[in-house]
């Protein structure tokens, strides 16, 4: 590593640090922008994220769906083109943090800088990827940290920063995923459509026949693309959706397994906590007393306080 990436880096994790001062996710003054730090290793659990790019500083975490392993670290970036479930490992220590900054994907910037960029999409694109950080991507991240941590920049400068960062994602040797989620006509883009319903209504009474008709697919065609694109049958998407939404539930606003169970739909407690303790490994009282700390959101740093301090 060159000098001049060496100084970098350590002037992106003395931002981070400040940026994200406790452990577990931060929300950033600017909206769909959350920071990352874990101080300790954290093995093997199941994790859902949504459509993201997410840049690691420094530290290690390893992705894995569909028997692919997916490392994105300081050299690495991830990219989720749609919201998928899938297994997290973290590397780290209290001498060397685990720091990364994650932005949500906002499909109308994807949508409006992809009419301009006009290239061909790939015919197979990922839905989950890890490619490696260029010059020019860890500048724009340098860049969107410092603006993060001003109170005047975060509000000026750091929005078109994101909106460059989305740009050489797009630009990358696998951004046409995030592309072909707006293909309203390919099999990638009526998935996503069907995603995209399950996840704002994942507690109502979905089957299989009604969204294979958002696809405008067959049932049988419906389950083969489906499964092609997030590895899971429909209905096992959608349990483990909803299954992931309740432990949000318990673990941040201290719902009760009952009443988190019923939130997200299901009837039947004793079959939520047998299919949750399948899922996460652990029965949901015990899943939350283990990650409430990790898991829950921490409220935005105030900048300008720690700036005048």
């Amino acid at each position: 590593m060159s000098a001049s990436s060496e100084s970098m880096k350590r002037r992106m994790v003395e931002l981070m640090l400040r940026l994200a001062p406790e452990e577990g996710y931060t929300a950033a003054q600017l909206d769909g922008v959350t920071f990352m730090r874990s101080n300790r290793p954290l093995p093997v659990t199941p994790a859902l994220y949504e459509p993201s790019i997410v840049i690691v500083i420094q530290g290690r975490k390893r992705g894995l769906h569909d028997g692919n392993l997916y490392i994105y670290d300081a050299q690495h970036y991830l990219v989720l083109a749609l919201p998928l479930p899938f297994s997290i490992e973290t590397e780290a220590s209290a001498e060397e943090p685990m720091l990364g900054v994650a932005l949500r994907v906002d499909p109308l910037l994807v949508a409006e800088l992809a009419m301009e960029l006009d290239e061909p999409q790939a015919a197979e694109p990922a839905t989950l990827y890890s490619s490696p950080m260029d010059a020019r991507l860890s500048d724009a991240t340098l860049r969107l940290l410092q603006a993060l941590a001003d109170p005047d920049e975060v509000r000026l400068l750091a929005p078109s920063i994101v909106r460059e960062i989305v740009f050489r994602v797009l630009q990358g040797e696998q951004g046409n995923g995030l592309r072909a989620t707006l293909a309203q006509n390919s099999h990638f883009g009526r998935i996503a459509r069907v995603l995209q319903r399950i996840h704002r209504d994942y507690q109502e009474s979905l089957d299989v026949p009604s969204l294979a008709q958002i696809a405008s697919m067959s049932v049988p065609a419906f389950h083969v693309h489906f499964k092609a694109m997030t590895s899971r049958s429909p209905l096992q998407y959608l349990k483990a959706i909803r299954l992931h939404q309740a432990r949000l539930l318990m673990i941040r606003n201290d719902m009760s397994a009952i009443s988190a169970a019923q939130r997200v739909g299901y009837e039947s407690p004793s079959q939520f906590s047998r299919e949750f303790k399948r899922l996460f490994g652990r029965t949901p009282g015990d899943e939350t007393r283990h990650f409430k700390n990790l898991l829950a959101l921490a409220p935005a740093v105030d900048i300008g306080a720690r700036s005048a301090s």
